[in-house]
């Protein structure tokens, strides 16, 4: 599965060549990609939000710089989220979503990622279950 967004000039891409063009999107909006795959490319997309769901429901969003720990199907995506909101909705509601903005040479695609958190003190480490790279809107 790929972790690179579609090459220029497909139809689910834009340049400056293609704004006289309709857009096309053809398929989905989204490219799966692998967990494992994810885990070698953490470093490419640099931070990004851990969204996490209080107590009345509401979104929370903490901007985090991830690092890669264990091996083989323990890896895990950690963050040290400082103990404070996202580390207790975390811990009551473990699904959680990360989104990586675009990188430099993502070609306008954001990272997103789904997973289930467990939280020891300031520290979140997540169990990534899928993974998408999403393309922006036309």
């Amino acid at each position: 599965m790929p972790t690179s967004p579609p090459a220029r000039g497909s139809a689910s891409t834009r340049d400056a060549a293609d704004d006289a063009r309709p857009v096309r999107y053809g398929g989905g909006v989204s490219v799966p990609v692998a967990i494992p795959e994810l885990f070698e490319q953490v470093d490419r997309w640099g931070w990004c939000y851990l969204l996490t769901v209080s107590d009345d429901e509401r979104p929370h969003l903490l901007a985090l710089q991830p690092t890669v720990t264990g091996e083989g199907d323990a890896r895990r995506l950690r963050f040290d989220a400082g103990g404070g909101r996202a580390c207790r909705n975390a811990r009551s509601r473990s699904t959680v979503t990360l989104v990586f903005p675009p990188a430099e040479d993502a070609d306008g695609f954001s990272l997103v990622v789904d997973g289930e958190a467990t939280v020891d003190g300031a520290i979140v480490d997540v169990r990534p279950t899928s993974a998408v790279l999403h393309r922006p809107a036309p």
